[in-house]
Order: structure tokens, then C-alpha cells, then sequence
């Protein structure tokens, strides 16, 4: 029997010939678009000939490292061998080696391979290109057979987003209830919330960023920003009113939080959780530790103790990150930090880690009296961290905060990735090429820190779904109709 393929048509030639349709090349994606950043999907190429190879190219706008106003395009590439029945499955298809590659993609099965492994180009988005859209092609012989573009929102398009003019830069973010839509009569449904806090980057960009995408998965989300530095070129703060210097922060703030959330129709008050990244987390551990209607805590690329603080005009070594009720903590000092801050003078690459490793270590006393007694908190607990964390040691403090939780008999939900660095509250979609290219170093290779940031997202979920009892009806495959 002698087979002719001409695409999607085929024709078997023998005692029965009859025409048979097979599938036109292209992409099956699931879910269709939109797609929310994080949410599981499956991308696969059919109709192709068995055992061939195909050329994938993603392509997305993104910001240029140049400058945060101008967008260019990233783009990256894999080949892969079809399989008996044409198909290729970017879940478990591994690529195989080009030599014509200009640069280096991944080499394991992954999902996300084709997204994290973006590398910038030269070339500027036109105005019609966002963020949102990624456009997948498949060639073969040099010619585009297929091609798909995936819509992937950072956060759900039906979310209710709310100023708070209580807190200043502040956002209160939820989606409608699905409760009672079609009896006007109906109370909505009351959400169990979470109180987020971003780190030393300060503003409130990037922690209403993360509330946003928290709220698409049905919580209720409130941004809580707390410090505010001044911005380069301007000498402006980004968000008036915040302190502009990193010290003695006051951590009841966050009681202020929740009774802003507990005075809410649409909030269940007695399910409240706080998700702290970086300092955001050495925050939200003090406040598990002193607060005791806190009874669920996120804390992404921890602190075991609480650290100096700094700012224009603040003297080294004399003043604390955080206070209590106009306390200052115990502080571990730095060691150092302006000597390696002077790598953005000279060229050379600046590991912030190595000041507050310089200084722990100087310093046994002053660190032991600045411990977070986190064995004081007895609620449930998820500490995530990177080994190769250059902007401070997040592993070694999630290990602490381990230990004492083990030796206290309480629970610990510890995650900790071995060629991760800082930069893991992300969802592992995004490109992560460019975390350690200029100076200043962050740590984990861009393999790592996606592979973490995808399986610590959906872990951080699952967690915060059980311990504040959200509505299976929120569950995370459901967020997107």
C-alpha cells in the first residue's frame, strides 16, 4: 500500500482507495483565550507527518531593559521531532539540538520552556503588540505552516479594582460573586481575603500587580504598601504620604488592614491571610509573631531576623527596619554596603547578599537578639525560597525558620529550590533571561527560577485555598470561562 500525504488530505492507494481527511496542521491550545497568568495549560501541534522535525517560535512585547517606557520584542526558539502520530506535546516533547540556533533555549520537556527561555531582540513592538499577547509559530523548510496567539492576562478582565484612600497607594481588588447572579435580591458572597505586602522596591506597582493576579483566583486582595524611596530621575516618591525611608516601619499597620477588611459587606473577616515578599515577608513574619488573630502567612524568600535599616540620611548601623507601637526591633546590621554598591560605579557586580552575609557574621550577638521567634506563631506557615539567592541568603533563613518551627512541633510548608535565586513570586510564564544580566545579581539560573516560580505558584494556591476555605466553586481551573 503506497501513502501520498499532501496536508491535510490523504489519499491510501490499494484494493479500497478512498479519500481520508486527517487534521490541517495547527495548535490545539487549552484553555482558549484569555488565559490567566499561572493557570495550567496544554499546547500541542497536530497534523503534522510522523517523524519530522518542526520548528517552534514564540514571540512576545516586553519591557526593554533600556528603559521601562519602551517595549521590544522577545522571542525564543525549539525544535522537536513529531511523534508516530504527528503531534508534538510542548508538556512532554523535549527539543532537540539546533546548531542554526543563535542562542540557547531550553533542553527539557516543559510547558513553559518556550516562555521563560525568551530572549530580547532589537526590534521595538509596534503600538498594536502588548504584553498579553505571545504569538506561537510552527515552520518547516523554512516556511510558517501554523501558527496560534495566546491572550495570557496578568489578572482577570471582570475584577473590581478599588482605591483605598485609608492606605495610601493602596488597591482592593475582587471578582463578582458568582453567588445569587440572577436574584437581584441576593447578599453577595463574602470572600476570605489576603493582605499583601511587596519588598524593598517600595511603591505600589508591583505589590498591586500582585494583588490583582491573587484576587483573579476568587480571594479578596488587599494591597498594602509601605514605603515609598524616591524614584531616579525625579527625586519623587512614587506614592506620596509613605515613608521614604526604610526605618522603623510600623508592623500595625497591618491591624489597621484588617479592620479595614473586617468592616467590608463582601469580606469574611475571620478568614485573613498575609502574603509578604522579601522585606514584605520579614514583615508579615513579625506581625504572625505579635498579632494574634493572624492565622495564615505566605512568606516569599524569607527573613529569620529582622534587619537594619537605611535610607537618605539614615546613619549605618544605628536604626532598625521595623518598630511595634513605636519600638524598634533588634537589628542584624549590614557590613560593607556602600563598598558594594560602588559595583554600579566601577562596573563591577553587586551581590547584595554579600554585606548581610559580611555583616550576620560580625555580628552573632546582634543577630540572635534580632531572631523572629517565629515559634511563637502557631498557624499555618508556607516559607518559599531560592539556594542561589544573591539579594539576601532566603534558603539558609528558610532553614532556620524550619528548624524552629520542627523543634516547636509546629507545621512548616517549606519550599526551597536549589538553582532558584530571589525573584520567585512570579508564575513561570514570564521571561526570566535577563534576572542576572546587568549588575546587580539576584541569583538562580533562568531555567530555576522558573521552573520554582511555576511550581511555587500553584503550591502558594493550593495552600491559601485550603487553610482560608475558598469556595470550590473559585477553584483555580474555573477562573477563566
Amino acid at each position: 500500500m503506497t501513502q501520498f500525504i499532501n496536508y491535510g488530505l490523504v489519499y491510501l492507494v490499494g484494493a479500497l482507495a478512498m479519500p481520508v481527511f486527517a487534521f490541517a496542521q495547527s495548535f490545539q491550545v487549552s484553555p482558549p483565550n484569555p488565559v490567566l497568568t499561572g493557570q495550567p495549560m496544554s499546547i500541542k501541534l497536530v497534523g503534522f507527518t510522523p517523524a519530522t522535525t518542526v520548528t517552534v517560535t514564540s514571540e512576545r512585547a516586553w519591557t526593554s531593559l533600556d528603559s521601562s517606557d519602551k517595549m521590544i520584542l522577545y522571542k525564543a526558539q525549539a525544535q522537536f521531532m513529531t511523534d508516530r502520530n504527528g503531534q508534538v506535546d510542548l508538556t512532554t516533547a523535549v527539543p532537540i539540538e539546533d546548531k542554526l540556533a543563535t542562542s540557547d533555549t531550553y533542553k527539557k520537556a516543559d510547558i513553559r520552556g518556550l516562555f521563560w527561555s525568551m530572549q530580547p531582540t532589537q526590534t521595538q513592538a509596534t503600538a498594536g503588540q502588548t504584553q498579553a499577547q505571545i504569538k506561537l509559530t510552527a515552520t518547516q523548510n523554512e516556511k510558517i505552516v501554523a501558527s496560534h496567539s495566546v491572550v495570557m492576562e496578568s489578572f482577570s478582565s471582570d475584577l473590581k479594582i478599588q482605591n483605598v484612600a485609608q492606605f495610601p497607594g493602596s488597591i482592593f481588588a475582587l471578582r463578582p460573586s458568582k453567588i445569587g447572579q440572577n436574584n437581584s435580591s441576593a447578599v453577595p458572597a463574602k470572600r476570605p481575603a489576603i493582605i499583601v505586602l511587596g519588598g524593598s522596591e517600595g511603591g505600589a506597582s508591583l505589590v498591586n500587580d500582585s494583588a490583582k493576579r491573587l484576587a483573579s483566583l476568587g480571594f479578596a486582595t488587599l494591597s498594602l504598601p509601605y514605603y515609598s524611596p524616591p524614584q531616579w530621575p525625579s527625586r519623587k516618591p512614587e506614592v506620596a504620604g509613605l515613608p521614604t525611608q526604610f526605618v522603623d516601619i510600623p508592623i500595625e499597620r497591618l491591624n489597621q488592614a484588617r479592620e479595614y477588611l473586617r468592616n467590608r459587606d463582601d469580606v469574611d473577616g475571620d478568614h485573613i491571610a498575609l502574603y509578604g515578599v522579601s522585606k514584605g515577608a520579614e514583615f508579615v513574619l513579625l506581625a504572625a509573631v505579635y498579632f494574634p488573630w493572624v492565622k495564615t502567612v505566605v512568606a516569599i524568600v524569607p527573613s529569620d531576623v529582622v534587619w537594619e535599616g537605611w535610607g537618605e540620611g539614615i546613619t549605618p548601623n544605628q536604626r532598625s527596619s521595623f518598630a511595634f507601637n513605636g519600638k524598634p526591633f533588634a537589628f542584624t546590621p549590614y557590613k560593607d554596603f556602600g563598598q558594594e554598591f560602588q559595583g554600579y560605579q566601577t562596573g563591577e557586580p553587586v551581590y547584595i547578599r554579600r554585606p548581610q552575609d559580611r555583616g550576620r557574621a560580625a555580628n552573632p550577638a546582634a543577630a540572635a537578639a534580632a531572631r523572629i521567634p517565629i515559634e511563637r506563631y502557631k498557624g499555618a506557615l508556607l516559607v518559599v525560597a531560592g539556594q542561589d539567592d544573591q539579594i539576601w541568603n532566603s534558603a539558609m533563613m528558610a532553614h532556620n525558620i524550619a528548624e524552629r518551627r520542627a523543634a516547636a512541633n509546629l507545621s512548616i510548608n517549606s519550599l526551597i529550590y536549589s538553582d532558584a535565586g530571589h525573584y520567585l513570586s512570579g508564575t513561570g510564564w514570564s521571561p526570566t533571561t535577563q534576572y542576572n544580566t546587568g549588575l546587580g545579581k539576584s541569583g538562580g539560573t533562568p531555567e530555576g527560577n522558573a521552573a520554582a516560580q511555576g511550581d511555587a505558584w500553584l503550591k502558594t494556591i493550593d495552600f491559601l485555598k485550603r487553610q482560608l476555605r475558598l469556595a470550590e466553586g473559585w477553584a483555580l481551573a474555573e477562573q477563566v470561562e
